[in-house]
């Protein structure tokens, strides 16, 4: 039975009803530049048109509406997905339809890309962003192997991530919906190679290599992408022209001074002039959104002047579902002052065996939750603290768990599948986790250390009150010494409040809000990029006083200071013993005999 399109205007309420907001930023009208324009007049941004498409309203009516393959219908239907959330309700229309459908003007001309777009997402976490891009993705290298358009043993789509375990987490999704459909989705691993069509590399080299990965999806790290590619491509600058369709999960991080050049460069290495991208993430600045543009512009023009023919330009929408770069709001968001490090540690205590039996509480965290530090030698700090807290008959040292980069693939995927199953309670990690991880029935997240971002709070509190659950819990630590860095944090937790609806003089108070200091541009690019210095080995060695402070331990320090002293003593005694039986061995090496 064919599925009936809503009317123009209730398709605008429903849109409207999910806060749901598609921007057209590349019209055409926009585009034509009137050189008679004055200054002043060219000054003027205008406004981009807004659209308004078809919302998806159940899964079940994609296969006759959408032409999705009966196995990939299928495999939707049986993960149990009936109701779109917010994101795939504006997303899947967008990706799926052909863009005449909603684009004013575009029954006239094909130029713009065919059935096509370019998509910047901004939706909140644990919307169902995954499941949103990776549908579109396995029905269009469907329909390229059914059309036999690419071959058969060519890549057709790359999906960058941040981290191994957010790629590892959208392999797995994506080998869900593609079951039985042909389709494989591999995640690149250290010694695999990707196929780069550059042969100006050493013959006898090439052939000693490893054969490359052989996958019609690519998921990976933009690190280990972008060296398998370069050392494939031997001196030369590698191509792949296969790939149709560039996916960039947590976009704004891998466009973040600390990938980029690694996501540029896989980015540019992808030379098909047909190539789309989608970037997706809760959180994306406007300055994410003009190195967007001006990457794929760049990408087109120097495609059109290396093959000598036009490259039309596709549409770039962006869709952006409920208020941008906002918390989740089905959550309960606290700050706790705790004055001290000493403080903090005994406030997550608290958390962990609460014992207050006033209203102003509120209701305990119950595990499990996470616990985020802002560096690695603090997370095992606090894990170490915390190691005997939880009793034995309860599990004991098993129910609680560290986790960071420092540790092995082996031990990372470890920890990572006991927390899965339920066998560790409380997991202390640092911003690793913090992106795009999906962990089910997380009750809530512990801030130990600020986050140095409003993204990064975002992020960090996304782990729990996935997919709309309610009764998730976030709780900021903070100590007198970060409240020059809290109100970005403060002003999300506010906002969050507000969207939620709590009641006036609840949650964050207005005073305190007021009270705060505000940062400027340069402090925050510096809290952004090292964080809390007195956390870090910079802040060891520029104020050594207030490192002490900023130490994770429950001791006095006349009690750590005793402690050094016996360290000191033993190790002095030690170096004593050692230098005397080296003296020993010199005078009997020196004896010459007897006369």
């Amino acid at each position: 039975m064919p599925v009936k399109d809503l009317s123009d205007q209730d398709a605008r309420a429903v849109l409207k009803k999910h806060k749901l907001k598609v921007t057209w930023l590349n019209p055409k009208e926009h585009m034509k530049k009137d050189k008679r324009k004055s200054k002043s007049e060219e000054k003027v941004k205008k406004p981009k048109p807004q659209l308004f498409p078809q919302p998806l309203q159940s899964f079940r009516g994609m296969k006759q509406k959408y032409e999705v393959g009966s196995k990939l219908a299928g495999n939707i239907e049986a993960q149990g997905y009936d109701t779109p959330t917010e994101v795939q309700l504006g997303a899947l229309p967008l990706l799926l339809e052909e863009p005449k459908r909603y684009l004013p003007g575009e029954n006239e001309s094909d130029e713009s890309g065919g059935r096509e777009v370019d998509l910047l997402t901004v939706a909140p976490t644990g919307s169902g962003k995954t499941l949103a891009f990776m549908i579109p993705l396995l029905q269009k290298v469907s329909r390229l192997r059914r059309e036999e358009k690419v071959s058969q043993e060519s890549t057709v789509a790359i999906v960058l991530a941040p981290t191994k375990e957010l790629a590892g987490q959208t392999v797995n999704e994506g080998r869900k919906l593609a079951n039985g459909t042909g389709i494989k989705i591999t995640q690149l691993r250290k010694g695999m190679r990707i196929a780069a069509a550059q042969n100006t590399g050493d013959q006898e080299q090439q052939a000693s290599e490893q054969p490359p990965v052989k996958a019609d999806v690519i998921v990976s790290t933009p690190g280990l992408l972008f060296s398998s590619l370069y050392e494939s491509s031997g001196s030369g600058k590698p191509t792949v022209p296969s790939v149709r369709y560039f996916v960039l999960d947590e976009a704004d991080v891998l466009l973040d001074p600390l990938f980029r050049e690694q996501t540029l460069g896989v980015w540019n290495a992808l030379d098909n002039p047909a190539l789309r991208v989608g970037l997706w993430s809760a959180t994306m600045g406007s300055n994410i959104e003009e190195l967007t543009r001006s990457t794929i512009d760049n990408r087109r023009k120097h495609t059109a002047d290396n093959t000598g023919e036009h490259v039309p330009e596709a549409p770039l929408l962006r869709l952006v579902v409920g208020l941008k770069d906002s918390a989740v709001p089905n959550i309960d968001h606290k700050l706790v002052y705790a004055a001290t490090e000493q403080g903090k540690l005994m406030g997550l205590r608290q958390l962990l065996h609460p014992t207050a039996t006033s209203k102003e509480a509120g209701p305990p965290l119950l595990p499990p939750f996470l616990v985020f530090t802002q560096t690695i030698e603090r997370a095992i700090a606090l894990h170490s603290e915390l190691l005997y807290d939880i009793p034995i008959e309860a599990g004991g040292i098993s129910r609680i768990a560290v986790l960071h980069s420092d540790l092995s693939d082996s031990a990372r995927d470890s920890v990572m599948t006991r927390f899965r199953k339920g066998e560790i309670w409380v997991l202390i990690t640092t911003d690793l986790l913090s992106r795009g991880v999906d962990f089910r029935g997380v009750n809530g997240v512990v801030n130990y250390d600020i986050p140095t971002s409003s993204a990064a709070y975002v992020h960090r509190v996304g782990r729990t009150g996935r997919a709309g659950r309610e009764g998730g819990m976030a709780v900021t630590l903070y100590s007198k010494e970060d409240i020059p860095y809290l109100k970005h944090v403060a002003n999300i937790v506010a906002t969050a409040q507000k969207h939620r609806g709590a009641p006036e003089g609840s949650g964050m108070q207005q005073w305190l809000l007021d009270a705060l200091p505000s940062l400027s541009k340069q402090e925050k690019q510096k809290l952004k990029k090292r964080g809390v210095e007195s956390r870090t080995s910079r802040g060891k060695e520029s104020d050594p006083k207030a490192a002490r402070r900023a130490k994770i331990s429950s001791k006095s320090g006349y009690v750590r200071k005793e402690e050094n002293k016996r360290k000191g003593a033993v190790a002095g005694s030690k170096r004593r013993k050692q230098m005397d039986a080296t003296s020993d061995q010199e005078s009997e090496a020196d004896f010459g005999g007897f006369d």
